[in-house]
């Protein structure tokens, strides 16, 4: 992992994570992913369905096949005018030289599952960056990992949905802070006293 202690608070953990987009070549341990796979299953779930899975994926080779999907399969369904970053460059990798992609795949077991899995995908996120860790959620292979084709590669059942690509490393640059605006309040009721 890395050498960095894990002191933040949660709220420092929150404002301190970034999406990362240039990573080193250092790998994994299994150990890391494990430790970030058990923060994930630590989210709260509707009904305590905890209907998601999870496949880890390393392999270069397979990366970069399936960042060629990707791209191909999401110009095929986007309008021209959406080009998320790196999709314009034949020659770019859309998972930015990460060694690691985690998807989580949501099992078609209720209405909230989806919403199941983003809570899986955040808490995965946050420990990540409190390790140290950079994580960036890469939603334009979502189609290519939906695909026959991946999720028989994958060995993933035909009736489950991938919902949160999320490569996770080494950053190779330290990301900036984003401003982000306040709060949009559109009601806020009290109780009146009496």
């Amino acid at each position: 992992m890395t050498d960095r202690p894990s002191a933040m608070s949660a709220i420092e953990t929150i404002y301190a994570r970034r999406s990362i987009r240039s990573y080193s070549d250092t790998a994994l341990d299994r150990n890391a992913i494990l430790t970030l796979l058990a923060a994930a299953v630590q989210a709260p779930t509707a009904i305590h369905e905890e209907a998601w899975a999870f496949t880890v994926i390393q392999d270069k080779e397979a990366l970069n096949r399936l960042s060629d999907s990707a791209k191909e399969i999401f110009r095929k369904q986007q309008h021209a005018s959406v080009i998320p970053h790196g999709l314009d460059d034949p020659n770019s990798n859309l998972f930015h030289n990460a060694g690691t992609l985690i998807v989580i795949w949501a099992k078609p077991l209720g209405l909230f599952v989806a919403a199941d899995c983003w809570l899986a995908a955040e808490n995965l996120m946050l420990a990540a960056c409190a390790l140290g860790l950079g994580t960036c959620v890469i939603g334009s292979c979502v189609g290519a990992l939906n695909s026959e084709e991946w999720k028989t590669a994958l060995g993933v059942p035909k009736d489950w949905s991938a919902i949160a690509p999320i490569i996770v490393g080494t950053a190779s640059e330290i990301a900036q802070p984003v401003s982000r605006k306040k709060a949009e309040i559109i009601s806020w009721r009290e109780r009146r006293a009496n």
